[in-house]
């Protein structure tokens, strides 16, 4: 069988830029994965190490190049089961009507009776015809392999267009208007959308050398369309040459270009043959807050800012150009009119916000809906700031708990600014700064801003205590007023981020080594929804009775369930199981310690730590095992089983030398328990493994005389609790 390259690219109107890049990868592996599923290709080809797949995607074209693919698959041997011996054959051996008809739907006729095999015995016996399927032509399965790529591109959205005979329709995720389809150097005989493949396609819209650009083969494809077409047909290759740029053209200023993979991405996907211009604005913008000036050039201008060595923000930035004209001028002028009133637009924003004050503004947010079963904005910020509070005076007294308090209040009033209404990718941000401006204290300022960390994983935490305290709080509203109205997050959907904010409640916990119970701080926040008090209500009445007007306090308490409360706790440890895999525990030693629920979630990195100590002692698989077996006893024993054993009841050695162990080593394990020292504690076990071994090999639990029955229980019970303080040990049996 002959094998090579093969090419297949669509000419494309321009593709959104946003979706580009997986347009492109799933195009090609799925393209290839038809091929291989057809016998055309090796499995070899899709594993990612391979490089035997190659996707190109620019914004005027999807393809891919696969190396090593058959003209013709190779031919099949099919073994097809035909029906009972009993049934195909009458007594005489010869074939029935029922098997003539079925080897007919076959392709068959009666002289391939004679080659049929037989496989089975009894009743069991059938009849089975071998024959061999011929392989399909690279014509014929690139055909379908074409069209199962194209059915299975993300597309969210498809465009419906008319043909060039002015009757057809058809529908892709943008009008097509070339095929090119070459194995090796021929052109294979596909048609997709009405086009019907060729070797020739279009390059730069502007900058072309040539207009078609005719691939003389499959691995010519790239290096033609770089020549002759001006096009990097290949993202990731676009993609590095972008960077390339972006480096060399801020060295020279001794300055370093935004790092954003998102916006690289964008611009890889917006221009086919990138040129990386410098631009400048106005200094006097700097005064705007570099957040602002940064988002807009970048959300708005796809610009790249440039920052010195410390990260501050210059008048510099970079700009992508899809064109290289000789003469520059006109393009780096074009884009500096341009962003001009976008930065225009930023300073303005930023001047009047600042006329206000953030706390001026706290009342309008009982005017703003927050969900239509959790009440405003306003009854979101009492909730929260009740939390902070609690949490607060837990972690730092009466002062931490004020501060806390103030910071709550005042950390959603910048949703009613202008910037943060143009850009509510700074919210947080610019309450900062306006709180700055304001006067109030750097701990206040920045737990404003820091109330939403972290954002994604790995992001920073909340730089002081007063940020923890709101930060936490924040997070816990959410998760328990939306699990409480049933808006729980479901496969891939979770438009409320709860499992980010559950994420962020364990960091914070964990992190900030916090001594706070799970239980308590759900308690704590689930009272906040039961309060019929609000700050707003207050400051409404005040309001209204200065402009004269009547006032009726109409808050509406949101209690939380009890089985919300659970819901919630069940949803934070499965989140917690899932990062601690992450972090390369293993699955039983983190069902050990997840088993006992431990209410202070700072205390599971610690104890994870102790169980894998423990667990890499020699003594570990016995005792798991041992205590797995007393668990089972213990559920299993009637009535209800005595906390502690009468050594005057004792009756074998192997009882009393168990008991004597458990003297001596329960009180040093408890010991380093309560110092939280949970290796020491656990490591203090290892002794009890003679003991054990002796009490099970010598000693019937359940024996005839009830009260000797019911003391070497309670032993029993004593050994239990001694060994699953820190976690279920049970667990670790393998």
């Amino acid at each position: 069988m002959t094998t090579a390259n093969l090419l297949v690219e669509l000419f494309v109107e321009e593709l959104p830029p946003k979706a580009l890049k997986k347009l492109g990868e799933a195009f090609a592996n799925a393209l290839a994965e038809s091929l291989v599923a057809q016998g055309l290709a090796a499995a070899d080809i899709l594993k990612a190490t391979s490089g035997a797949v190659t996707n190109f995607a620019s914004p005027r074209r999807l393809g891919a190049h696969v190396t090593g693919v058959l003209a013709r698959a190779a031919d099949k041997p099919v073994s097809t089961k035909l029906m009972p011996v009993s049934v195909g054959l009458d007594v005489s051996g010869r074939a029935t009507p029922a098997l003539l008809k079925r080897l007919a739907a076959l392709g068959a006729d009666a002289s391939a009776v004679a080659s049929l095999r037989r496989e089975g015995e009894g009743k069991n016996e059938a009849l089975f015809h071998d024959s061999i399927a011929a392989g399909i032509s690279l014509a014929d399965g690139l055909q379908k392999a074409i069209e199962a790529a194209m059915a299975k591109l993300p597309i969210p959205k498809l465009m419906t267009y008319q043909l060039e005979d002015g009757w057809n329709t058809v529908n892709f995720v943008r009008p097509v208007h070339g095929l090119v389809a070459l194995h090796g150097a021929v052109v294979v005989p596909v048609s997709v959308l009405g086009l019907q493949a060729g070797r020739e396609t279009q390059g730069h819209r502007f900058e072309a050398c040539v207009s078609p650009v005719a691939i003389q083969s499959a691995d010519s494809y790239a290096a033609q369309m770089q020549d002759e077409g001006a096009v990097i047909a290949s993202f990731a290759a676009r993609r590095a040459e972008i960077v390339r740029q972006l480096e060399a053209a801020a060295a020279p200023l001794g300055l370093k270009p935004v790092e954003d993979d998102a916006l690289l991405d964008e611009v890889t996907a917006l221009v086919e043959r990138p040129n990386v211009l410098p631009g400048r604005f106005d200094e006097a913008f700097l005064s705007v807050p570099q957040e602002c000036l940064i988002l807009t050039m970048k959300a708005n201008q796809k610009y790249f800012p440039l920052l010195d060595a410390t990260g501050k923000l210059t008048n510099r930035f970079l700009i992508v150009s899809n064109i290289a004209p000789a003469d520059v001028s006109a393009v780096v002028g074009g884009n500096e009119r341009v962003v001009r009133p976008r930065l225009a637009d930023a300073k303005f924003f930023f001047d009047q916000d600042r006329k206000k004050t953030l706390d001026s503004r706290v009342l309008g947010l009982a005017k703003v809906v927050y969900h239509n079963k959790l009440g405003t904005q306003g009854e979101r910020v009492t909730r929260v700031q009740a939390i902070a509070r609690a949490i607060g005076e837990k972690l730092g007294g009466e002062a931490l708990a004020l501060k806390a308090d103030q910071a709550a209040l005042l950390a959603k009033a910048d949703l009613l600014t202008d910037m943060v209404g143009e850009f509510p990718e700074l919210q947080g941000i610019m309450g900062r700064y306006y709180a700055q401006h304001d006067g109030l204290p750097d701990d206040i300022a920045f737990a404003i801003e820091d109330h939403y960390k972290p954002r994604f994983a790995g992001d920073d935490l909340p730089r002081s205590e007063v940020g923890v305290c709101v930060a936490l709080a924040d997070k816990l509203e959410t998760i328990l007023g939306m699990f409480q109205i049933g808006e729980l997050p479901t496969g891939d959907k979770d438009p409320f981020a709860l499992r980010r904010h559950a994420l962020g409640i364990i960091r914070l916990c964990s992190e900030k080594n916090l001594p706070l119970s799970a239980p308590d701080f759900l308690e704590l926040s689930a009272s906040a929804f039961a309060s019929d008090t609000s700050v707003f209500d207050a400051r409404l009445k005040e309001d209204a009775l200065s402009r004269g007007k009547s006032f009726a306090i109409a808050t509406v308490k949101r209690n939380v369930s009890n089985e919300s409360k659970i819901k919630v706790l069940d949803f934070i440890f499965d989140r917690l199981s899932g990062a601690l895999r992450d972090q390369g525990f293993t699955a039983h030693e983190i069902d050990a310690v997840l088993a006992l629920r431990p209410p202070v979630l700072a205390d599971i990195p610690k104890r994870l730590a102790a169980v894998s100590t423990f667990a890499a002692l020699p003594e570990a698989p016995a005792l798991a095992a041992a205590n797995k077996r007393v668990g089972n006893i213990l559920k299993k024993a009637d009535g209800e089983v005595g906390a502690a054993a009468d050594p005057a009841r004792f009756v074998e050695a192997a009882e009393i030398a168990l008991f004597a162990a458990l003297g001596e080593i329960a009180p040093q394990a408890d010991a380093a328990f309560d110092a939280g020292d949970y290796t020491a504690s656990l490591q203090a076990l290892a002794a009890l493994k003679a003991p054990v071994d002796a009490f099970f090999d010598q000693v019937m639990v359940n024996a005839d005389d009830p009260a000797l029955r019911a003391n070497r229980l309670a032993l029993l019970s004593q050994l239990h609790r001694t060994m699953n303080r820190v976690a279920d040990i049970s667990r670790l049996a393998a």
